[in-house]
């Protein structure tokens, strides 16, 4: 009977995932459990999607050699200061949207701060992609890439940032949605540009017939082609009213007092994820020292984590969502709750995830790469960082407890003294003069997520977060 029960509620989650009922979640009202499995699965699928683009980027290049897998792993760490402001806005969007309709019951509450959001979007995508498409080769050599290696990864760091307005969109739109409890439309827009992707990729990087393709830059161009499609889902069912939440022409105009709240908000959320990311940037920076093996074998180790850990920040999305909706419902305590048991599901989860992936590492290594010694790089890169699953995912839900809350600055710091202060020094420390050269790296970057989980709690735990005003 268990097994039987257990098995349909996994069939009633999907179907609330691909079904056609009615995909909004409340989730101030009822069960905390059934509000957090109505979220989390398609934020958790989400997540999946996102981290499927990393991989089939490496998958297709990686039959370039190794140097194009170098370039694609510098080129996408280069993109981190995208993704750090489009999340900073996703989370002020989601913060503030939330709050909105938690507090007022209407759904059409959330096309304020997200036409705001867009606009700002918008603005920031100039500022930020035209100084990268001029300057690729000087930023790719900048993070630790050799005069080659930065030739030959500059025009896929060209396309991505030409186009890194979709990136910023995908965020904010989904953010917007999830705002108001529906997480299916982000999740289905995301799975639709990863098909996409899938088709795209071997065509422009390989070519067909005659023509050669594009080769890195052809996996740039499709993702950015992709991800747009995606977008375009996203607004379409922004700007419904009824199903949607009405989002017109008039959201996008300028107003200073939500525009200043959503900075206000946005640049401390922007801040934690660039924290967090360019922390990448120092990691792939040591070991870059040790060559193309070990950077090739470092970035196939940590897309795997990335594709495995995705589901566990879309677990924490839900938990962010629902903090928002129920503070603005002046429910503290089951924002609370929610938190609890998110955060000891991610924790249950991932630890499993973790142990697969240690028993699987050589398995998963062989399938993104030919070469020996990258595989042998990269199994044991894996090995060592899955151990620090189940601290990163439980860690994640307690983090967006306080970005629900609109208290991005909290994660910010924590995020600067886990990251820049322990985990990178560390990783250094432990590479160049203990000289346990990538395994030191790895090491390293285990520490530093399980620290930053002991202080996520701690914080947590003292409560501030539930009368942060935004």
């Amino acid at each position: 009977m268990s097994g039987s029960s257990g098995w349909g509620r996994v069939r009633a989650a999907l179907r609330g995932i691909w079904g056609g009922d009615n995909g909004r979640v409340d989730g101030t009202q009822g069960p905390v459990r059934v509000a957090v499995r109505r979220l989390a699965w398609p934020m958790a699928m989400e997540m999946v999607a996102e981290s499927v683009f990393a991989v089939v980027d490496v998958f297709w290049v990686a039959r370039l050699g190794v140097a194009a897998i170098a370039a694609v792993g510098l080129g996408e760490a280069a993109m981190t200061f995208v993704y750090a402001f489009a999340l900073g806005l996703s989370i002020a969007t989601s913060a503030i949207a939330s709050r909105q309709v938690g507090g007022s019951g209407r759904v059409d509450a959330a096309a304020a701060p997200a036409g705001q959001a867009v606009t700002l979007a918008v603005l920031l995508s100039i500022v930020i992609g035209l100084p990268a498409c001029l300057f690729a080769e000087h930023i790719l050599m900048g993070i630790g890439a050799d005069l080659a290696t930065a030739a030959s990864g500059a025009p896929f760091v060209r396309v991505l940032f030409a186009g890194n307005l979709s990136v910023t969109l995908m965020f904010i739109c989904g953010a917007a949605l999830r705002a108001t409890g529906e997480a299916r439309v982000p999740m289905r827009a995301l799975w639709m540009a990863n098909v996409l992707n899938i088709v795209l990729a071997p065509l422009l990087i390989f070519g067909v017939g005659d023509w050669h393709g594009f080769g890195v830059a052809g996996a740039a161009v499709a993702t950015v082609s992709s991800r747009s499609i995606g977008v375009a889902y996203q607004v379409r069912h922004l700007v419904r009213r009824g199903d949607g939440i009405g989002l017109g022409w008039k959201h996008l105009w300028p107003v200073p007092a939500l525009m200043l709240r959503l900075i206000r908000i946005a640049w401390t959320g922007a801040l934690q994820m660039l924290l967090a990311s360019t922390s990448a940037i120092g990691l792939y920076a040591i070991a870059a020292r040790s060559g193309n093996v070990a950077l090739a074998g470092c970035t196939i180790a940590l897309r795997a984590s990335q594709f495995v850990l995705m589901p566990a920040l879309g677990v924490a999305r839900a938990a962010a969502v629902l903090v928002g909706q129920n503070l603005g419902a002046g429910k503290p305590d089951r924002a609370a709750s929610a938190v609890r048991f998110t955060a000891t599901v991610n924790l249950a989860v991932f630890g499993t995830m973790g142990a697969l992936l240690f028993a699987g590492a050589h398995l998963v290594a062989t399938a993104m790469s030919q070469d020996p010694q990258v595989v042998t790089e990269a199994t044991r890169a894996m090995r060592i960082v899955a151990c620090a699953f189940p601290f990163y995912a439980a860690g994640t839900c307690l983090q967006g407890a306080f970005n629900g809350a609109g208290d991005t600055g909290t994660p910010a710091w924590t995020n600067f003294a886990c990251f820049w202060l322990l985990q990178v020094p560390l990783a250094w420390l432990l590479a160049v003069p203990v000289k346990m050269g990538t395994f030191g790296l790895y090491v390293g970057v285990t520490i530093g997520f399980i620290v930053l989980a002991a202080c996520s709690g701690t914080l947590f735990l003292r409560g501030r977060w539930k009368a942060h005003a935004i």
